[in-house]
């Protein structure tokens, strides 16, 4: 009877109000974590990310701090992927944009990410998932804007952002494909490695042919007006 009488009086303890409480302490916890995570990574290379982990090819990285990496490489990275980076808070709703009218068309799979989003994902997230990741993905990333400034989310995406089968970092890549580090690179080399960044299990640094080889010789080109036109400018 006595234990029965516990049941019950464990039973009255719990009340509909739980059924909020509970869920609002996790939401309130992840949102404390998440922004504990980004803090501490504002100042300490991140050591591993869920890519890594889960990459049966093994991990090669080398971290090179923003100011070591040839200024080229950076350029090279905003003529490929985000011509506005020193102009956008995060998102860029122009390319979003014309990246879902290409995608209706057919053809090549073209995305619309910025390199704040995608230095979220490489850094807190997975690579795969639908509309839920990429909400976390949204989080994560006002959070870096708010909390590490531009040089800081340029720096952390040079290093973490995958340059071919198991090398992570910008400065592995060049080591991996033109056998120095990444702190003297010639525009065509770091052309060659931001042509590589969207698809770096299937494209080469080192003699690319076919569109590996046009898109890097447009990136290339491209470097000169990201100095000129002062996109770049944001990390200076």
């Amino acid at each position: 009877m006595a234990r029965t009488r516990n049941i019950a009086k464990t039973r009255s303890n719990f009340s509909p109000r739980d059924l909020v409480r509970w869920p609002a302490r996790i939401v309130a916890g992840f949102l404390i974590l998440s922004v504990v995570m980004v803090v501490i990574y504002r100042f300490v290379p991140p050591p591993v990310t869920l890519t890594m982990l889960f990459d049966k090819n093994g991990i090669t990285k080398d971290w090179m701090s923003l100011e070591d990496i040839d200024p080229d490489m950076p350029r090279a990275a905003i003529a490929a992927e985000d011509a506005k980076f020193c102009q956008h808070h995060g998102f860029d709703a122009e390319a979003i944009q014309k990246a879902f009218e290409h995608n209706e068309r057919g053809g090549r799979i073209r995305g619309g990410s910025t390199i704040s989003q995608q230095t979220a994902k490489n850094v807190f997230l997975w690579q795969n998932g639908g509309f839920f990741r990429k909400g976390l993905e949204a989080w994560f990333t006002l959070l870096i804007e708010a909390l590490w400034g531009k040089p800081r989310i340029m720096e952390v995406y040079l290093n973490v952002a995958e340059t071919g089968i198991g090398t992570y970092g910008v400065n592995a890549g060049s080591i991996r494909y033109f056998n120095h580090d990444a702190s003297s690179m010639t525009r065509a080399e770091a052309a060659r490695i931001a042509a590589v960044l969207p698809l770096p299990k299937k494209r080469e640094a080192v003699a690319p042919s076919g569109f590996t080889r046009r898109y890097g010789n447009s990136i290339t080109r491209r470097i000169g007006s990201v100095r000129v036109q002062g996109l770049d400018d944001c990390l200076k």
